[in-house]
């Protein structure tokens, strides 16, 4: 089952089962009447609060991908998030209209059925999506990196169990120091790497491509981020041995801002510590690691504001922007909005908006270089705008159209990310998460000068990465407004 139809069958299901329950329910008892009202709006409320389940269970993660998740996992979010519901509901339309044992009976009663009519229908979709899992549809694609043995091990364990949702594709084979790595794809001499050592066993699938790495491991894992792309690999399944700490730091600095997801075989837990969590596949101990930084609602909600903020800003001091527009346009030769492509989320480039601050043409004769204290290339207006940060008001618009986020680490151009990744430890890392407009760094350090003030800032990035939540992007940006009034940016 491709994603989109199993996105569709959800909604579709959840629409229905919703809509049998609400009738089933408010139009039960004649006591439990509480959707009475005048005229033809009776129908219409029933839509609301069929739709309105729906985003409910959009804005709980319930449409998320549910991998290596059991169906009762997924009950037991739908439970709490019934419950949640129905307690709404209660307060919104129903408290008005009943009273006492009437009141409780219905919302209980409400609550159990939209449980169940929801439920089984998840339950049938998950079901099918299972059986067509099993005949080899829909699995996430895989690669193994690790000494030899245990990519065997784990490719055959997971091979006997095709309901564990993962097809390996490829596998990167750590030999003994005294051999040279070799990264197997699902080629025929793959194929037959695997069937001399196991005869009669299963073989890779076909179709992948294969690359030999030689020297040190290192060489190997160098080779894994071409091998994502080329076989489009949802996940790295990473089976090295307890003493290998540099080879796993090396598969995390070059899967690092990869849309993939890495899980290890647990002899590496003490390794990562509290960056991971553990899952079971079909009896398969798998521990993710660096998972999704925020829970479902978290990321949504976080959305919304990016998307509410962005559109009051924009709308609201639309004459103020047109007016500084105006200032830099007849203040410098030159366009008005600066556009620059930066890297974004997962590594993908995008085009970042600023007013222009520089004079035209800045960078045509060094190239790309930051900007430093006192730069003679930025002008009078320019300046201005850069000690009050109202040169990133146009970002507002890469927010709205979800290339960046309010609150998030500051995107940089290709030409020092490329730089950046090879001198910088994990610096990958930040393209965990949306960039933003403003970030822990920008409220704690000034601009970029030198490789220190990089590192300097990307502690501050990784931090945020790994504790963001609501609260803390409310922190930094009221401490944004407070550096943005007192006039100390650059």
């Amino acid at each position: 089952m491709s994603r989109r139809t199993e996105i569709l069958a959800l909604v579709l299901g959840d629409a229905l089962a919703s809509a049998a329950a609400l009738a089933a329910v408010a139009h039960g008892p004649p006591a439990w009447d509480w959707l009475t009202t005048s005229g033809g709006a009776r129908p219409l409320l029933g839509v609301g609060i069929v739709a309105a389940w729906g985003l409910l269970f959009a804005f709980a993660g319930l449409y998320a991908e549910r991998y290596a998740r059991g169906r009762l996992d997924e009950l037991a979010t739908l439970a709490r998030v019934v419950m949640v519901g129905s307690l709404a509901l209660l307060f919104s339309i129903v408290i008005d209209r009943l009273q006492g044992d009437s009141l409780r009976a219905a919302i209980a009663s409400y609550a159990l059925v939209q449980f169940a009519a929801v439920g089984g229908v998840r339950l049938a979709v998950r079901s099918a999506q299972r059986a067509l899992v099993v005949r080899g549809h829909g699995r996430h694609r895989a690669v193994v990196i690790g000494w030899s043995d245990r990519v065997e091990t784990l490719y055959h364990d997971l091979a006997a169990y095709p309901a564990a949702d993962i097809e390996v594709v490829g596998a990167v084979r750590l030999r003994a120091p005294s051999e040279v790595p070799v990264l197997a794809g699902a080629g025929p001499d793959a194929v037959s790497t695997f069937e001399e050592r196991y005869p009669g066993g299963d073989a890779l699938p076909s179709g992948a491509v294969e690359v030999t790495a030689t020297g040190a491991p290192e060489a190997a894992v160098a080779e894994l981020p071409g091998l994502i792309d080329r076989l489009h690999v949802q996940d790295v399944l990473i089976a090295l041995g307890s003493d290998d700490h540099e080879t796993l730091d090396e598969v995390l600095r070059v899967c690092d801002g990869k849309p993939v997801r890495l899980k290890l075989v647990p002899d590496f837990y003490a390794a990562v510590g509290g960056m991971a969590r553990t899952e079971h596949t079909y009896g398969i101990p798998l521990i993710e690691v660096l998972p999704e930084p925020m829970p479902a609602w978290e990321r949504r909600t976080k959305r919304i504001a990016d998307v509410v903020v962005s559109a009051a800003v924009l709308t609201a001091g639309a004459p103020l922007w047109l007016a500084l527009a105006a200032a830099v346009r007849l203040t410098s030769p030159g366009p008005v909005i600066y556009p620059q492509t930066r890297v974004g989320r997962h590594g993908q480039p995008f085009t970042m908006l600023k007013f222009r601050t520089m004079v035209h043409g800045a960078e045509r004769e060094t190239g790309p270089v930051w900007a430093s204290h006192g730069d003679r290339r930025v002008t009078p207006t320019g300046r201005w705008l850069r000690r009050l940060r109202l040169d990133e008001v146009p970002q507002f618009w890469n927010v709205l159209r979800g290339e960046m986020s309010l609150v998030g680490p500051r995107p940089e151009r290709p030409f020092f990310v490329d730089r950046l990744r090879d001198q910088i430890p994990l610096y990958s890392r930040r393209h965990r998460v949306q960039p933003g407009i403003t970030g822990l760094a920008q409220v704690h350090l000034r601009y970029d000068d030198t490789l220190d003030d990089v590192r300097q800032k990307l502690k501050y990035d990784l931090f945020y990465i790994e504790t963001m939540s609501l609260g803390l992007d409310t922190k930094i940006l009221f401490r944004t407004v407070r550096t943005t009034l007192a006039g100390v940016g650059r």
